[in-house]
């Protein structure tokens, strides 16, 4: 099992979540972030410090974003980790 990141990411890609992940499992593209399922360790530390909850366990995503667990596991493999928090595209400042 893994989180998926979904729609609510797109073009605001707060990056909350990929500090406190343990594993840096997060992977960067121009408009989200991405968790890449086979390094994902289901410890849910990201899923609170997500503050627009873009960030679903696989069994619990909504039914409209069920194609972001297959787009997580391939742009994830082709986009670079990212460890460190950084400004969000949506402007407002981190939460």
């Amino acid at each position: 099992m893994t989180h998926v990141v979904a729609e609510p990411c797109f073009a605001c890609k707060y990056t909350d979540c990929v500090v406190v992940c343990p594993v840096e499992c997060f992977y960067e593209g121009d408009q989200m972030i991405y968790i890449h399922p086979d390094e994902c360790i289901d410890c849910e530390a990201c899923v609170p410090e997500c503050p627009v909850e873009a960030i679903f366990h696989e069994d619990n995503l909504p039914a409209e974003w069920k194609d972001f667990t297959a787009l997580n596991a391939e742009m994830s493999t082709q986009l670079p980790v990212i460890t460190e928090k950084k400004e969000p595209l949506c402007g407002e400042g981190n939460a």
